[in-house]
């Protein structure tokens, strides 16, 4: 019992201080739709094939009534070496992939929101060069999969408070 009694002291604080769900009323939900309403355009490169891959895979699981964003994303890939041997051999390197993206109102033409994302992958360099890109590779996937997390998270918020606004 007076392990009960904090539980409730605490659930009930918590729902008055106004917290809800992003995604309150699941795929049908005012954040789902918003988020289905937005196009990825293309982004160059193979880190951008891979990047709008993941983000259309995020969103095109809610449910829109068609485009009326535009997300476009420019991508900064960078790899770097930093762990040396005796002999001056790169041992270890960071791979690091920043975006900046903007979301385009479709129908005016008008920005309505400039962020970016980052994330970044330690690489062991190894004897043989093809475990070494293979593990680049490896990490461009991940880091592809992380910033399209990122990306769909901020504009999930975004679409929340969009429609708190619009709610008011």
């Amino acid at each position: 019992m007076k392990r009960i009694i904090p539980l409730l002291a605490v659930t009930v604080l918590l729902s008055a201080c106004g917290l809800r769900p992003v995604y309150g009323g699941g795929g049908h939900g005012a954040v789902a739709q918003a988020l289905g309403n937005i196009e990825v355009e293309p982004i160059e490169g193979k880190s951008g094939w891979l990047v709008r891959n993941a983000l259309n895979d995020r969103l095109s699981t809610m449910s829109g009534n068609g485009p009326s964003y535009k997300l476009v994303v420019k991508l900064d890939d960078q790899i770097s070496g930093f762990g040396l041997r005796s002999d001056a051999a790169i041992t270890r390197e960071r791979r690091t992939l920043r975006a900046r993206y903007r979301l385009i109102d479709g129908a005016t033409g008008a920005q309505v929101l400039d962020d970016t994302a980052g994330s970044d992958a330690g690489i062991d360099v190894t004897s043989s060069e093809y475990a070494t890109i293979a593990a680049e590779d490896t990490a461009l996937e991940r880091l592809s999969q992380t910033i399209a997390d990122q990306i769909v998270a901020r504009l999930a918020m975004f679409a929340a408070r969009n429609q708190r606004h619009e709610g008011q």
